[in-house]
């Protein structure tokens, strides 16, 4: 269950306004969700809601209720904001590991 670093993505995508538990688990459970893995969406709200309440206990915790009841954010003060990951790929360097790849290195039969 790894569902930490896409609760994280989710809430760094709401924004400032941030996301109610209920909505946040809906995208997570639709990240995790397949036709060959069936997820519970009870289990999946119950571990976000602990997460986030977990979480946004301190001042300077990575996570911060806001003022409206179940809605969550990330923190934007200057002590968590190095706790930040940054969730962009970066396409160029795959990119070049696929042209190395696909090079023809068979040998020659004349």
């Amino acid at each position: 269950m790894n569902y930490d670093s896409e609760i994280l993505f989710v809430l760094s995508e709401a924004g400032a306004k941030g996301l109610s538990i209920k909505k946040i688990a809906r995208h997570v459970f639709n990240n995790n969700n397949s036709l060959f893995n069936v997820v519970s969406f009870e289990d999946i709200y119950r571990y976000v809601a602990g997460y986030l309440n977990r979480n946004s206990r301190y001042n300077d915790s990575i996570i911060e209720r806001t003022e409206i009841r179940g809605v969550y954010r990330l923190n934007q003060s200057n002590t968590s904001r190095q706790l930040h990951f940054d969730f962009k790929s970066d396409d160029t360097e795959e990119q070049t590991n696929n042209v190395k790849t696909s090079e023809d290195k068979s040998l020659s039969l004349f």
